[in-house]
């Protein structure tokens, strides 16, 4: 389900700030697990965890509803480890996983603001609908 009218100035400012965290997320993945703080020196799978979020990358680039709402819950697991690494690591590796945090939170909040407007209407059309069924 796609957006039928050219999106606002608002929502394609939500739709880029989605699309920046979650490629800046993948990135802060990926370079953390194999250069900036590795769990050991020379193991690299760990960096497999950003293999997830190349899921939704092609939907929110085409700006797919559907795909916008699954990856808004689907990023909340990386909200979790962030937090459980924040607080749990020292160093470097706690600096990394409340940026981590971060990302994710801008990125929800990105996702869950350009879909308001949708599921606003969406409701509104099921209550008309419902409406001209009584």
């Amino acid at each position: 389900m796609n957006a039928a009218h050219p999106p606002s100035v608002r929502q394609r400012v939500l739709h880029g700030g989605a699309i920046v965290s979650l490629i800046a997320l993948i990135i802060l993945c990926i370079a953390w697990e194999t250069v900036l703080a590795p769990v050991r020196e020379g193991v690299v799978w760990p960096a497999l965890k950003a293999l997830p979020l190349l899921l939704p990358l092609r939907g929110l680039l085409r700006r797919n509803l559907y795909t916008m709402q699954w990856s808004s819950m689907m990023i909340l697991l990386y909200f979790m480890e962030g937090i459980v690494r924040g607080w749990s690591d020292t160093g470097l590796s706690a600096l990394l996983g409340w940026a981590e945090v971060a990302l994710v939170v801008l990125c929800f909040i990105c996702l869950i603001s350009y879909l308001s407007p949708y599921k606003k209407a969406a409701r509104a059309k099921a209550r008309s609908l419902s409406a001209e069924q009584k």
